[in-house]
C-alpha cells in the first residue's frame, strides 16, 4: 500500500474548475463567519469557549502552550464538498509576553526576513511592493515529507487596525507553482494549477491583540490540495491533515521565538524606517 501511495503522490494532478469553485465557496463561507466575529465577537476564537474552558485556555497560553483546532465551514448547516480536492482549515493561538502590538506588527511585516524567521519552511522571501497597509509578497516554501516539495507563491496582503490594541491581516495566494528540480541548474516552474497538487491555494487570516502584558497572535490558515483516491483515504487523510496542523504550530512557534529574541530591535528598525 505504501508503494502504491508513493506512486499516487508523484503523478501529476490538475486543478479542476469545480474544485477551485468549491474552494472559493468555502472561503466565502469562512470570511462571512469572520466578518460576523469582527463585528460582534469573539475576536479570538478562545473567547467564544464556555467560561471554564476559556479560563483554562488563557492559562495554557500564558504557560507557553500553542492551542490549535481544526475548523469545518458550512453553508446553511451543510458541509461544503470539494470534489477532487482537500480543504485544510486550521486555527491556532499563542501568547507572546513582554512585547507590544507595534513590535509584533513590525516582525509580521518584515517579509524580506521571512526566510530567516521561518526557515526551513520558507527558503526565500521578498517584499515586492508596499502601498500603505497593502503588500505584495513573494515566498518560496520548502517541505520534506514523503517527497521534497518546493513551491513559489505570490501573495496579496492587507492589514487593518481595529482600535489601539487590535490588528488583523488577510493574506491571499494569487499564484502558487511547484518547482521541478529545485536547486539544480535546470530548475523550472511547472504550470500554474498543475504539478502534483500538493498545494493549490493557501489563504491566511491573522488577528493580533495586545493585553495581559503581551500580544495574543491568532492565525487561521485555509489551504487546498489534491484529493486522495478513496482506497487510500482512510490511511492518507489523517496524515495529510496532520501536516498543515504541524506547519501552523511551527509557524506560530517561530513567530514567538523570533519576537522573544529580536522584537525590540525589529521595532526600533521599523520606527527608524
Amino acid at each position: 500500500m505504501l508503494v502504491c501511495l508513493v506512486a499516487q503522490t508523484v503523478r501529476a494532478a490538475e486543478l479542476k474548475k469545480q474544485t477551485a469553485t468549491a474552494f472559493d465557496r468555502y472561503i466565502a463561507a469562512s470570511e462571512a463567519r469572520m466578518q460576523a466575529e469582527l463585528r460582534n465577537g469573539p475576536f479570538l476564537y478562545i473567547d467564544g469557549l464556555p467560561e471554564e474552558r476559556r479560563r483554562e485556555a488563557y492559562a495554557q497560553l500564558r504557560d507557553g502552550q500553542i492551542l490549535v483546532e481544526q475548523l469545518h465551514a458550512k453553508v446553511e448547516g451543510n458541509p461544503i464538498k470539494v470534489p477532487g480536492g482537500l480543504i485544510h482549515d486550521w486555527i491556532g493561538v499563542i501568547f507572546i509576553p513582554h512585547v507590544s502590538l507595534a513590535q509584533t506588527v513590525a516582525v509580521a511585516q518584515d517579509y524580506d526576513n521571512y526566510k530567516v524567521i521561518y526557515k526551513p519552511d520558507v527558503s526565500r522571501s521578498r517584499l515586492v511592493q508596499r502601498n500603505g497597509d497593502n503588500f505584495k509578497v513573494f515566498l518560496q516554501f520548502y517541505k520534506k515529507s514523503l517527497v521534497t516539495v518546493v513551491l513559489n507563491a505570490d501573495y496579496d496582503i492587507r492589514y487593518e487596525r481595529l482600535g489601539p490594541d487590535r490588528m488583523v491581516s488577510h493574506s491571499y495566494s494569487t499564484r502558487i507553482v511547484e518547482l521541478k528540480d529545485a536547486g539544480q541548474a535546470d530548475e523550472r516552474e511547472l504550470p500554474v494549477d498543475g504539478g502534483h497538487g500538493y498545494l493549490w491555494r493557501l489563504d491566511s487570516y491573522w488577528r493580533l491583540e495586545e493585553k495581559d502584558g503581551g500580544v495574543y497572535v491568532q492565525l487561521e490558515s485555509i489551504g487546498l490540495s489534491r484529493g486522495v483516491p478513496a482506497i487510500f483515504a482512510w490511511l492518507v487523510n489523517p496524515l495529510l491533515q496532520s501536516i498543515p496542523r504541524g506547519s501552523l504550530t511551527g509557524l506560530l512557534g517561530a513567530t514567538r521565538r523570533y519576537l522573544a529574541e529580536h522584537g525590540q530591535s525589529a521595532y526600533n528598525q521599523s520606527s527608524s524606517g
